[in-house]
């Protein structure tokens, strides 16, 4: 067929040609011979070609691709608004026209038009709808970006199984450190609150979001260092950041349903319940969450996802915190809501009834001697064993309201309560021999009553000039401290320890405490633009704060009689109240730019303690200091993924009650403290500086900060030695302020992501260095503390059936004292464990989880080093299609090892602990999934903008 229509073309375009050449006659042709000067032929026309492009509806496609080609050249153009198209000086009439355009199928012609018409109207060309679309193509940023605040993650590119909790992974993503117990460190920084598209999730309660948020509604993770809601708003920042978890819904999974609930019981009376039901919508969250469970502190961490690995203070214990078992029941409701779109309301209620038994072993030295004196005549040796009950009953509520007034004016007001009551029995032994050999026995109960309530107000007012805006926010709160508590010791004496009969001293008083605490925080901040270009602004910024904490003190202290009565003890009596009142006045120049951003600044603080003795004659202390404190803040920015920041900071402390009475405090018979009233406040100037790289293409993180501290007329003790009776001494804690304190803690994180994220490398370590200076019988007395910590923890998962995390820990703290070298500290921890899952069945349904972790602590006395080797695991199925239904069994600490070692050091002491976690049992549960999603938020059919932070714009 191609070949006939070539044929026909052929001769329609020779006969063509011989015709316009004079229709044969011998004239027309140019030959030899023949006559050369007739006239040329006309040259050929040239022409308009239009048309109009239209679909099956008889609807103008605008924007089609038209292509128009002949034997000698070709032209190119579009549709116009009306679906029209149009060449121009197309010299043949015969050409193929192909159109073409995205969702239709694409159209080609072969046109022979009369060669004599100037302009040439072609028939309307229809597209059919295209059925076989391309696929869309998704192009993706690199998985973490870091912002000027911010460090946000985009949560699919961690993949984690169906049903997983958001902590599991938060496991997965560099720089992360999760803990079993629900705690969360960023970079080495405690990461203290949860939020959701933007608000507090169950009043920011970190453990409770991340374990029961599904991890499959995630679209970001963002890591924030919030310095509070005036600062949000304003940019104006002051003091010490707060990190903040804000997780942010996928658009789809904005609307919906949730419900997890779980039931377990084991031996031993151990029995845990949890349900967890929430609804979503758009910026709609209500969530109720409530917890039932008799279970053992800390025995289901192995210490693998800590920060340190069994490090810091607990000194390589297998999992961290503190032993003992507790029975827990905690419900918590709490809402997020946006009424109209003005008014967006946010709260929490909560009651938490937690009661706590433990048993701790410990032992140590307690030393009073200068470089001059032997070890002999100046140290204590002491064990001691403790058995205590906390029974705590705590309500908690928090509310806040935003009202956008108009596009101009903003309030917010924030009230809260939180009322706590605690009892509180315990049981005490102390053995000491050496520079005083006595016993100690001790029946200490206590009542503990803590009601606090407060609240926050906060206005900003945004002028008609961009960026110009001022903001006042006030913050009240009253705290009230209530302690009713008997004392019940008995002091047996040894003069020379073996021989000579024991001296008992009893003791049994019974002392009432009233603390009232209030706090008022005024701020005030304006900032004026300076400049604004395409690629950075500048601004100025002042900022006002009036910040005041009043203490109003009463202590009571009676001796208890054998008839039961009470006679007070004036002496021992202390009413004291005082104030300190500290007034910022700062003045900062900012600049923002595409690559770098600093601010430039002072800040002048006056403040002013003062207070009054009322007990035992009036004595008033009234005193007021002066600070500049300069404002330094930069941050460098190659681009998203890489960034430098550095910032000071520098912040005035006072002392505590305890610090700043005058009287001599007897709580503890054989560690009297006397306050000094003419303490002054302490001052802390702080640099914090911070690294950050995110190798995209190569799947490499590197971050690393660092913080460095000195302390400004730092409140030290000065224990002294004073006499009891028997010969013997106590032990007396004053209070002075001495300069020559200070700290550098640094801490960095390496990861490596190979073969699509199946294998992690991780590698984690933290240095530092801290000098404390304090007193010793008058004297000076330094101690430094040396810290080094470091992590290899890799996670490995080749494929859907296995994942291993195998990890190993170096710990070593090593304390020097410079009035007692003999008493110097060196404690090291090698840590090994390892932990995964196998997953079985071809639908990995059925799975087989484990745990283990083995110690070698030295540095810790022979009696309380275990080296424990800590095994839990358990075995899980789930069922049906949408795995709602699972069945597991637990097993906790087969060999029965764990325990809870720590290592405590003081100006003049050691302690070293052993806590009894009681912790091998076993857990059968039952736990049911159900979610239902039913779309993304819309309002008249249009689907709604998010922010930044992932609330939606209503």
């Amino acid at each position: 067929m191609k070949i006939l229509l070539s044929i026909l073309l052929f001769i329609a375009i020779g006969g063509s040609v011989f015709a316009q050449g004079g229709g044969g006659r011998p004239g027309g042709i140019n030959r030899p011979g023949g006559n050369n000067n007739a006239p040329a032929r006309p040259p050929l026309p040239v022409r308009e070609v239009s048309g109009i492009v239209k679909d099956s509806t008889d609807n103008t496609i605008i924007g089609a691709t038209v292509k128009l080609k002949t034997a000698t050249d070709s032209a190119v153009t579009t549709t116009n608004a009306d679906g029209i198209f149009v060449f121009k000086n197309i010299k043949s009439a015969t050409f193929v026209i192909s159109i073409t355009s995205i969702g239709y199928k694409p159209v080609v012609k072969r046109m022979l038009n009369n060669d004599v018409v100037a302009r040439l109207v072609l028939d309307p060309f229809v597209l059919g709808v295209q059925s076989n679309q391309l696929a869309a193509v998704e192009v993706k940023g690199p998985s973490i970006t870091y912002k000027t605040d911010t460090v946000e993650y985009r949560a699919s590119d961690y993949k984690v199984r169906p049903n997983a909790t958001v902590d599991e992974m938060l496991k997965k993503m560099e720089g992360m450190e999760v803990g079993s117990d629900g705690s969360l460190t960023h970079q080495g920084q405690t990461v203290t609150k949860a939020k959701l598209n933007g608000k507090l999730y169950s009043g920011g309660n970190l453990a409770q979001a991340i374990q029961n948020l599904p991890a499959d509604i995630v679209e970001k993770i963002q890591v924030v260092d919030d310095y509070g809601d005036q600062a949000a708003r304003t940019g104006v920042k002051d003091g010490d950041p707060e990190k903040v978890l804000n997780i942010t819904t996928r658009a789809d999974r904005s609307i919906g349903n949730t419900v997890r609930l779980s039931a377990g019981a084991g031996n031993d009376e151990r029995y845990e319940a949890n349900a967890r039901l929430m609804r979503i919508n758009g910026n709609q969250v209500i969530n109720f969450i409530g917890d039932f469970k008799n279970t053992v502190n800390g025995v289901a961490s192995t210490g693998m996802n800590g920060g340190s690995a069994g490090g810091g203070n607990n000194g390589g214990n297998s999992g961290g915190g503190s032993g003992g078992t507790t029975t827990t029941v905690a419900p918590t409701i709490s809402f997020n809501d946006q009424i109209g779109k003005k008014t967006q309301l946010n709260g929490s209620y909560s009651y938490n009834v937690r009661n706590m038994h433990s048993l701790t072993n410990s032992s140590g030295q307690q030393f009073f001697n200068n470089l001059a004196q032997n070890r002999g005549d100046s140290t204590i040796f002491f064990a001691a064993n403790g058995d205590s009950r906390n029974n705590n009953r705590t309500h908690s509520f928090n509310f806040k309201l935003e009202y956008q007034i108009d596009s101009a004016n903003y309030l917010q007001i924030t009230p809260n309560i939180n009322i706590s009551n605690t009892d509180n029995l315990s049981q005490s032994s102390r053995f000491e021999t050496g520079l005083r050999h006595q016993d100690r026995l001790g029946n200490n109960n206590s009542f503990n009553s803590n009601p606090n309530f407060g609240g926050l107000v906060l206005y900003q007012h945004i002028f008609k000039k961009p960026r110009r805006n001022l903001s006042l926010q006030v913050n009240y709160n009253t705290a009230r401290n209530q302690v009713d508590n008997e004392q019940n010791n008995n002091i047996i004496y040894y003069f020379d320890g073996t021989t000579k009969p024991p001296q008992d001293s009893l003791i049994h008083r019974y002392i009432e405490r009233d603390n009232l605490t209030k706090n008022l925080r005024s701020s005030f901040t304006y900032v004026e633009p300076l400049s604004t270009t395409q690629t950075s602004s500048s601004q100025l910024e002042f900022n006002a704060q009036v910040n005041y904490r009043g203490y109003d003190n009463q202590a009571y202290t009676s001796n208890i009689l054998a008839n039961d009565s009470r006679m007070i003890i004036d002496s021992l009596t202390n009413l004291y109240n005082y104030s300190f009142t500290e007034t910022r006045l700062a003045l900062n120049y900012r600049v923002n730019n595409s690559k770098y951003n600093f601010s430039l600044g002072l800040t002048a603080v006056p403040y002013n303690l003062q207070g009054t003795r009322v007990s035992l004659g009036n004595i008033t202390t009234d005193r007021s200091y002066f600070n500049l404190i300069p404002i330094v803040r930069f941050q460098y920015q190659w681009s998203r993924q890489h960034q430098f920041a550095m910032f000071y900071n520098g912040n005035p402390q006072e002392p505590s009650f305890n610090q700043i009475q005058p009287v001599r405090d007897l709580t503890n018979p054989q560690n009297p403290v006397v306050g000094n009233p003419d303490l002054k406040p302490a001052f802390n100037h702080s640099v914090t500086t911070r690294y950050n790289n995110y190798l995209a293409n190569s799947r490499f993180n590197i971050s690393a900060n660092v913080v460095t501290s000195i302390i400004k007329n730092q409140i030290v003790t000065n224990n002294v030695r004073i006499p009891d009776v028997n010969n013997t001494f106590k032990n007396e804690t004053r209070y002075l302020n001495l300069d020559g304190s200070y700290s550098v803690m640094g801490n960095y994180n390496l990861q490596k992501q190979l073969a699509d994220r199946k294998y992690n490398l991780s590698l984690n370590g933290s240095a530092g260095f801290s000098r404390t200076i304090s007193m010793l019988n008058s004297l000076q007395n330094i101690r430094d503390v040396w810290r080094l910590n470091e992590r290899f923890g890799p996670r490995i998962n080749p494929n859907d059936y296995i994942e291993t995390n195998p990890f190993i820990a170096y710990d070593i703290t090593r304390t020097f004292f410079a009035s007692n070298p003999s008493s110097n500290t060196d404690r090291r921890t090698l840590s090994l464990g390892i932990e995964g899952r196998f997953f079985f069945m071809k639908d990995q349904t059925l799975q087989f989880g484990y745990e283990a972790s083995k110690n070698f602590i030295s540095g810790i006395p022979n009696n309380l080093t275990r080296n424990p080797l800590v095994i839990n695991a358990n075995i899980e199925k789930q069922f049906f299609a949408r795995r709602t239904l699972t069945l597991r069994l637990q097993v906790f600490d087969i060999l029965k090892q764990n325990n809870f070692v720590g290592q405590v050091t003081t100006d003049n002491s050691v302690t070293n602990t052993l806590s009894n976690a009681l912790s091998r049992y076993f857990m059968f549960s039952v736990r049911t999934n159900l979610q239902k999603w039913s779309g993304i938020p819309s309002r008249n059919g249009r689907q709604l903008k998010r922010r930044g932070d992932g609330s939606f714009i209503q």
